[in-house]
This record gives C-alpha cells, structure tokens and sequence, in this order.
C-alpha cells in the first residue's frame, strides 16, 4: 500500500515539474520574440537626399551653389564681330600679305582690329572701356596716334588693356583715374592723321598679361605672342 502512494506521489511530483517547466520555457520564448519584434521595429533615419537639402536650404533662403564672381569685359564699340575685317588676333603680317595697303608693319598681330563702317568715317566714333580698372597710360606713340593703357584683372590675374588709334584729347579721365566696364573713354581718330599716327580710322585692342605697360602691336614669333590674348573670346 505505502508502495502504491509512494508511486502515485511520484507521479504526481514529476507532472508538476514538467508543467512548470514547460511554462518557463514558454515565457523564455516570448521574451526573445519580443526582443526581436523591438529590434525589427527600430528605424535609422535615412541620410538627407541632395534634393531635400537644396529644398531645406531654399527655405532657409541659402544656396548650395558657390558663388562665382566673374570678370566683366563688354565690348568696345557696338557690332564688334562684324568690324573684323582686317587683322584678327595672331594674323601674320607682312608688308606683301597685309589685307592693308601700304603695309609698313611685319610680325603677328597682339590684338584685334575693329574698323569703321563708311558712315563713320567722318564722324565721332566713341570707344568705351572694356573692363574696370586704372588709366595707367595716355599719350602719343608711334604707330598708334592716341593710346590708352588701363589695368584690369581677369580670371584673378593682371592684365593691361591698349586701345590704340584715339583722339588723345578726347581721353577725360585723367591718368591713374578709375574706369568702369561701358564708361566712354574717348572717341577714334582722324583717319590719316597725326591723331591715329598716318593709319586708317579703327580701333587696336589688345590684352596683355601682366600688370606691365606693354603696347607693342606685332611681335616676331608665336612664342612671344603667348604674352598677349584674344580680346574677342572675353568680350560679351
């Protein structure tokens, strides 16, 4: 009998234990399914796209874009590419090609001419600056008549800008005053006179690099010419 309620004790302590096993186990899982549902729900912010930057910053009135400060080159007289008739930038000239006749220069052209049309023969033609700078130069010089010389900068480097073939008393500001980009200069001179030193009426312009005084209008080779620069690739 004591055999029989020993067993049945037994039984009875093994099936508690198994119950409360079971339900421990079962707890233990939902805990870690938990976990695991926490961890899947956790969401980084996305990086902020290139596009709600530039919206975000042209709410707040700023630009992603730098700012470029660029130099300003107008051009001299009006219908500039159409008075490119004779002497571009670089042309090799001698007294025997020269689309100029009589010809008493030689070497390759530091500048640009730009020539008259018929109607302004007799009249005033006026020249206005290209850039912002100093008047560093006028005066009367061989080959040119009237010249100006004035500073400029462009592209963050020096340049000197000759305006050659002007009625030097038409020049009003004084050397080492300031000029502003489209302010009138002067007006071109006299066609074979002593105001453009014996040449037809039309303008040289040249830029040169540097920050020297350099109005030379031809030089010997293509290795010196790299001194100076086309004006018409800054004009606008």
């Amino acid at each position: 009998m004591k055999k029989i309620i020993y067993t049945i004790l037994f039984l009875v302590v093994m099936t508690a234990g198994i119950f409360f096993l079971r339900k421990n186990l079962d707890y233990n899982k939902t805990d870690v399914k938990i976990v695991s549902d926490v961890s899947q729900e956790i969401v980084l912010p996305e990086p902020e796209s290139s596009k709600e930057k530039e919206e975000d910053n042209l709410e707040k009135g700023e630009s992603n874009e730098a700012v470029v400060v660029q130099d300003i080159f107008l051009p001299p007289l009006d219908r500039t590419k159409e008075r490119i008739t004779k002497k571009p930038f670089g042309i090799f000239i001698t007294p025997a090609n020269s689309p100029v006749q009589p010809e008493k220069f030689s070497g390759y052209h530091t500048g640009v001419d730009f020539e008259i049309f018929p109607q302004e023969l007799e009249t005033a033609v006026s020249i206005s600056a290209v850039c912002t700078g100093k008047l560093l130069v006028k005066r009367i010089a061989s080959g040119y008549g009237g010249v100006a010389v004035q500073s400029c900068d462009l592209e963050g480097a020096p340049i000197t800008v000759v305006y050659g073939h002007l009625k030097l008393d038409s020049i009003k500001v004084a050397q080492g005053g300031d000029i502003i980009a489209g302010e009138a200069l002067g007006t071109l001179g006299r066609a074979y006179s002593p105001e453009t030193s014996g040449e037809r009426k039309h303008l040289h312009l040249s830029f040169h690099k540097g920050s020297e005084a350099n109005i030379l209008g031809y030089v010997s080779s293509m290795e010196t010419l790299s001194n100076w620069l086309d004006p018409v690739l800054f004009l606008k």
